[in-house]
């Protein structure tokens, strides 16, 4: 399995795949537009030329990214592919300089077993909402608020 930073080729598969999971309420719906303007912050797995697994990684503000849109084709799942995708926004993170990483999820026990911790939502700062109010679920959010501290490198 190899992890890659997306192409505008990836676009349309990336918007199915994220889709596919919102039709059943696992995830927030991406519009076409979003994934095109927001390409840079995605990752993907590719089986045979087609993309089975995606992620990305939002920089928020200059402390604060959040991975999200992470989906992994149902055949595909169990494989590692979304840990490899996490691992991958992390590494980027800490490459750009970013203390904290997190991400509103459905799938806590998967975020934990990749280091996250759970958090209260209201310790989150209030710019990570302003995609909120897409949310069908809007304001009454069901998911969970999770954490990653990426530690400050140490000079040598």
């Amino acid at each position: 399995m190899k992890v890659e930073k997306a192409t505008i080729k990836d676009v349309p598969q990336i918007h199915k795949l994220v889709n596919s999971f919102a039709e059943r309420g696992a995830m927030l719906a991406r519009p076409l537009s979003e994934i095109y303007e927001n390409i840079r912050d995605f990752f993907v797995v590719r089986e045979n030329g087609s993309v089975v697994a995606c992620a990305a990684l939002h920089i928020s503000w200059a402390d604060l990214a959040e991975v999200k849109s992470l989906a992994v084709e149902s055949s595909h799942q169990r494989q590692k592919f979304g840990s490899a995708l996490v691992k991958a926004c992390l590494k980027e993170a800490r490459e750009l300089g970013i203390s904290t990483v997190f991400c509103l999820t459905y799938q806590p026990v998967f975020f934990s077993t990749c280091g996250f911790k759970e958090v209260e939502k209201k310790e989150l700062p209030h710019k990570v909402w302003g995609e909120c109010y897409r949310c069908p679920k809007f304001p009454d959010c069901d998911e969970s608020a999770m954490t990653f501290s990426i530690p400050a490198a140490v000079n040598a």
